[in-house]
């Protein structure tokens, strides 16, 4: 009768610990693991998630860009960035839209933001130097320099 009981509460813990979750960004606290910078900047920030579970953070979306070769493709879960327009929203960097504009300094001076919608990105370009970029641009463009 113990037996049963043992294994169904074996699997239960089991199933919590393999859960894949988000940590928030604690802002003034956490260091990026790429610069050791300390995050302070709620729309610049980004994270990588692990399948594994483990949260990777970052101060600027151009050190998790410049840390990507560290990264097998298959042991990340999830690649997230602050929405700009929307600080400290973490949303989907696969997904987002880029643009690189001076007018916009960013942690490490790339001048690099993210947004959720490409509609309200569009709106932030204002000169004719500004960079639109999907996720693959992005990265050719952060490896570039």
């Amino acid at each position: 009768m113990i037996r049963p009981t043992l294994y169904i509460f074996a699997l239960l813990l089991f199933l919590t610990q393999c859960t894949i979750e988000t940590e928030p960004i604690n802002y003034g606290t956490d260091s990026c693991h790429f610069c050791k910078m300390t995050i302070v900047d709620q729309q610049h920030a980004a994270q990588i998630v692990t399948k594994k579970g483990r949260n990777y953070k970052y101060d600027a979306i151009e050190c998790m860009v410049n840390s990507l070769p560290q990264w097998k493709s298959e042991d990340v879960h999830t690649y997230l960035i602050a929405d700009y327009s929307v600080p400290k929203k973490m949303i989907d960097a696969t997904t987002a839209h880029y643009l690189i504009a001076e007018h916009m300094p960013s942690p490490m001076g790339a001048f690099l933001s993210g947004f959720e919608n490409e509609t309200i990105r569009n709106q932030y370009a204002k000169s004719e130097k500004d960079q639109t970029l999907n996720w693959s641009e992005l990265q050719k463009a952060i490896a570039k320099k």
